[in-house]
């Protein structure tokens, strides 16, 4: 049995990222924790953890409770170790050689191939890598556990892998988890935390639930501040009319009335809250148009790896212009490459064969990890490179969630959900009519994705876009296409891919 409490944690960076928040995390609760890029997730997962310090408040863990904190990125210390000596390594030392078994049960647990063990951890997938991270911290027999981002890179076999993991493994603990994956969320917490710089509030729902629960709150809260307003407004107005009629007749009764209104006036307006609106930094997108109906088709052709084995083939594939395409697949069937292919034929001038390209496409792209952004470059240079001039540029970074002070520091420096709103940025000023977009939710917050979402709709984007997010792919597709038996073939929807890989979890 263990607990986290918290009374009246809070934590200052120059202005309140959240505070006064008491809740306490006991066994078998879940705990999803929300809030924008910035908002604190990170850093009250480390004070949870005992790696720091909040700026005020008490955090108790139950008496000889081991807490696991799994963290977003993986230390440059473990890249050369193999896998599984990743996992021998979290162990303490005096227990490596006569308790070395744990690493195999834990590997076991995750469904490790015996051929991947041996592999260093540099060579491995982004999604392995976080799987590596949590097994490391599983080996070490936690009372808690604590999960950063833990679907970043996570295809969707894994990402069901991981769900079924932590429902069987994780019931009787204590656990928060911080994510942006809406579907991850519901089908692995039993409660919400939603972070605030004013007011935090915390449910006993899973994510979807928890959201109902709070627009709730935030429409009552939107109400009352109209009402006090309006009351407010209304004393002043009376205030104003007394105090004429009082100087016209000279009664001071009146002017002492009218100096009570204006400080009944006074105290509401003070008492009124300020409504709490998500910043996730302005991502917008635009559409350039073309008169073009078909912008690209592709017939007759072979996707292969980099070393030229076959993945499947294409037989036909006709864009129009307004398609919204997911591709679905599962890990290593070859989404990725496609992408990368269409790229090569969109912006080289040799193209590729079997892949027709409109000459009116204007291209938008992005791939998994933002690698198109230069990481020595600053977001100015790279903004004012669009020649959009000195003043507009700094009022661009600053809507994407970019103070003056951060816009000169090296992109390879900024955090992984900056470089994304960065990304889209840059893709938005090169006035697209294609998007083709590899993981564009990578790294971005819930309000992000959601505005994502919506910019596509708006515009009429027509892209070709590989997502593991469920509720995104949902959101936006008008076609979907399933690479299955090295074969491209349409399908209605997305369901019956997705209810295969659940169900091949749960078998």
């Amino acid at each position: 049995m263990g607990s986290l409490s918290l009374r009246n944690v809070s934590l200052l960076v120059g202005t309140p990222l959240f505070k006064d928040i008491n809740l306490v995390v006991g066994d078998g609760d879940r705990v999803g924790l929300v809030a924008g890029n910035g908002g604190g997730k990170t850093t009250l997962l480390r004070c949870l953890a005992g790696l720091a310090e909040s700026s005020s408040g008490e955090i108790d863990r139950s008496r000889g409770l081991r807490i696991g904190f799994v963290e977003q990125d993986v230390p440059a210390s473990l890249m050369d170790l193999t896998l599984y000596e990743t996992i021998r390594r979290a162990l303490p030392p005096e227990e490596r050689e006569t308790q070395s078994w744990r690493a195999d049960l834990v590997l076991d647990e995750f469904e490790t191939p015996a051929s991947m063990r041996d592999r260093p951890v540099r060579a491995l997938s982004g999604g392995w890598q976080r799987l590596a991270l949590i097994a490391q911290c599983w080996v070490t027999q936690p009372d808690a556990l604590l999960l950063d981002e833990p679907t970043n890179h996570l295809d969707l076999a894994k990402l069901f892998q991981l769900e079924t993991w932590i429902h069987s493994a994780l019931q009787q603990i204590p656990v928060v988890i911080a994510s942006h994956d809406r579907d991850f969320l519901d089908a692995c917490t039993n409660r919400t935390l939603f972070l605030r710089p004013e007011a935090s509030h915390y449910f006993a729902l899973p994510y979807s639930k928890a959201r109902a629960a709070l627009a709730e709150i935030d429409e009552a809260a939107a109400a009352k501040r109209e009402r006090d307003l309006k009351e407010a407004s209304k004393l002043r107005k009376q205030a104003a009319k007394l105090t004429n009629i009082g100087i016209n007749s000279g009664s001071d009764l009146l002017t002492v009335k009218s100096k009570y209104l204006r400080e009944r006036a006074a105290k509401i307006e003070s008492g009124v809250k300020s409504l709490h609106k998500e910043r996730p930094g302005e991502i917008r997108l635009a559409n350039s148009g073309t008169h073009a109906k078909l912008l690209v088709n592709v017939e007759g052709v072979a996707v292969t790896t980099p070393a030229g084995d076959m993945l499947f083939r294409i037989e036909k594939l006709p864009v129009f212009q307004g398609d919204r395409i997911l591709l679905l697949g599962r890990n290593g069937a070859g989404k990725s490459q496609f992408i990368k292919l269409l790229h090569r034929a969109m912006a080289t001038a040799e193209g590729v064969k079997g892949i027709r390209v409109t000459p009116s496409l204007v291209l938008g792209y992005t791939d998994q990890d933002m690698s198109q952004l230069p990481a020595t470059s600053t977001p100015w240079d790279l903004i004012a490179a669009f020649g959009v001039g000195d003043q507009r540029c700094r009022g661009l970074l600053a809507q994407a969630g970019f103070p003056i002070e951060k816009q000169q520091r090296p992109i390879g420096e900024l955090s992984f959900g900056q470089r994304a709103r960065l990304g889209l940025l840059a893709l938005r000023l090169t006035e697209p009519n294609f998007y083709l977009m590899d993981e564009p939710t990578n790294h971005v917050d819930i309000p992000g994705r959601e505005t994502l979402e919506a910019e596509i709709l708006e515009h009429e984007a027509t892209c070709i876009l590989v997502s593991h997010d469920r509720s995104f792919v949902r959101a936006i597709g008008s076609r979907f296409f399933l690479i299955e038996g090295r074969k491209l073939e349409e399908v209605d929807s997305p369901e019956g891919f997705f209810a295969a890989m659940a169900a091949e979890r749960e078998s």
